[in-house]
């Protein structure tokens, strides 16, 4: 899923639905390589330094039934002093902001203003809100804003909330405009530019939607269609020899998907004049590298029976060795080396492979002397 990390921040979220022993931690770290900002996995941010961001579940918010259940209650203002009532303090701007918004305060759920108390009272720093447990409009909503502007007034700061459920592009301008309208009433600036982050099933036509419909999300959690595939569950991936004590071998059957390419292989990524990769060229290792601005012969792999000539502008070698005979030969980048340089990659891709619908297949190809290798060991073994 290619992702365009300055026009949402992206949190990886899928640890409950990822497969395989390793699935989660895979998912966390190869999310970020290709350009999420953070993971909720807090194991793969203390492996890896992965940065981790999260909000508060459902299952919390309806854990709380009123606010004398929340225990403790009271915070000191940021700048020092005595302990302040913040529930209190919340139920008193919660009057305030119903007032502005017109809903009645008691359809504010109790519950749900307790359990925001309740976690700004331990994190007032990190203080964000679920607004979709019960009703946005009438109670996430108002419930949010009464206990970030008690924090407010103690000094702090809110740092954000999210949505799971509805039309969340359309939720997300109405909430930026309460946001602004609260914001400006009770003249406090930054209220108006408060985060906002969605989730619920998030798929790459999810974003397009947002794209196109416009909307005021600031950060989108992604787990199930991230780190799964419904497409393909399973992948068939088989491991098969090339080559045996210097003698290149190949695996033939009625099937071409699982015939093998023979031989010790070098890698090259071919580029146009305009810098797009527009080919991947296999050869033999002992071939010489292709050259920048030189014709080459080559066969596209899936129409093997006709030659094509391509002049790449640039040549960029892909193989590198980092292990030799069970020892490093190269220092391995670290993963923030590994994500720059994955990010690079996919900036540089054309427009036609990197669009959503009907996009341009990426040839690989093989080397006119690679290709006589294939068809001699296909040939001696009939």
């Amino acid at each position: 899923m290619p992702v365009e990390s300055n026009f949402w921040r992206l949190m990886e979220m899928g640890l409950r639905r990822a497969q395989g022993p390793d699935g989660a931690l895979s998912a966390s770290k190869y999310s970020y390589i290709g350009g999420f900002d953070s993971t909720s996995n807090i194991l793969a941010g203390k492996l890896y330094g992965i940065p981790v961001r999260g909000t508060i579940a459902h299952s919390f918010v309806m854990s709380f039934r009123c606010l004398e259940e929340v225990q403790p209650r009271e915070l000191p203002p940021r700048a020092g002093g005595d302990p302040v009532d913040l529930a209190g303090l919340a139920v008193s701007w919660l009057q305030r902001v119903c007032e502005l918004l017109q809903t009645p305060p008691s359809k504010a759920n109790q519950g749900e203003l307790a359990a925001f108390v309740s976690y700004a009272v331990t994190f007032p720093c990190d203080f964000q809100g679920l607004l979709d447990t019960y009703c946005v409009r009438r109670s996430g909503l108002p419930n949010f804003c009464a206990v970030a502007l008690a924090l407010h007034q103690l000094g702090y700061q809110a740092i954000g909330v999210r949505l799971d459920s509805g039309d969340l592009a359309q939720q997300s301008k109405e909430i930026r405009e309460v946001f602004r309208a609260c914001g400006a009433h009770f003249q406090v600036p930054w209220f108006g530019t408060i985060p906002i982050a969605v989730s619920n099933d998030i798929s790459e036509q999810s974003l397009e939607e947002f794209r196109r419909e416009g909307s005021e999300i600031d950060m989108i959690g992604i787990g199930t269609n991230l780190v799964t595939c419904p497409l393909q569950p399973s992948l068939g991936c088989v491991y098969k020899l090339v080559e045996v004590n210097g003698s290149p071998c190949l695996k033939l059957t009625e099937d071409e998907e699982k015939m093998t390419i023979p031989g010790m292989k070098a890698i090259y990524r071919l580029y146009d004049a305009a810098g797009h990769p527009f080919m991947d060229l296999m050869a033999l290792e002992e071939e010489p590298s292709p050259s920048a601005g030189q014709e080459l012969g080559i066969r596209v792999l899936g129409r093997l029976e006709e030659t094509t000539k391509v002049i790449p502008s640039t040549v960029e070698p892909l193989h590198r060795t980092y292990f030799r005979d069970g020892q490093v030969c190269e220092p391995l980048p670290s993963l923030p080396e590994v994500r720059t340089h994955a990010q690079v990659s996919l900036s540089l891709l054309s427009p036609a492979h990197r669009q959503l619908h009907e996009p341009q297949s990426y040839p690989v190809a093989v080397t006119e002397r690679l290709h006589r290798l294939f068809l001699e060991l296909r040939q001696g073994s009939h």
